[in-house]
């Protein structure tokens, strides 16, 4: 789908706060409110947009670490985890990599115990590699369209 300059200013209001109103965002914007219904529309139904959501943060909802991991599977154990890892919810994000490594998943836990069991879940898979992340640098950067 091409983005003329008019869809991503919408992009860019919508990815900031999703939440405002079309009227605002028109406001912002410089069009009327149906005229950015519409485009939100076409957007959507194109597939450019595929959704909206809330985001909460893992810390007030009672995790006290969030962990990359890095797993290294095993001969013959790479599919049973890509089917197994859908299950587990402690992983936020989970990425198929290239290079020695297979998986790149970002994770949250209640505590170290936590992360010990969870590691432990992992080990029949494959090599584990951890770090414990300290803070965001950036955080849900907004996508910019390609020009």
């Amino acid at each position: 789908m091409y983005i003329d300059t008019l869809n991503a200013k919408i992009l860019k209001c919508l990815q900031k706060n999703a939440r405002q109103s079309n009227a605002e965002i028109g406001r912002q914007v410089g069009v009327s409110s149906p005229a950015v219904g519409e485009r939100i529309r076409k957007m959507e139904d194109a597939g450019l947009i595929h959704g909206y959501k809330t985001v909460v943060s893992p810390f007030e909802a009672g995790y006290q670490l969030k962990a990359i991991i890095i797993l290294r599977a095993f001969m013959g154990k790479l599919k049973p985890f890509l089917e197994k890892v859908k299950e587990y919810d402690e992983v936020l994000n989970c990425y198929r990599i290239t290079g020695n490594e297979n998986i790149v998943m970002e994770v949250i836990l209640k505590n170290q115990k936590h992360l010990e069991a969870f590691i432990d879940q992992l080990i029949i898979y494959g090599e584990t590699k951890t770090q414990i992340v300290l803070s965001h640098i950036i955080a849900n950067n907004a996508i910019k369209p390609v020009s």
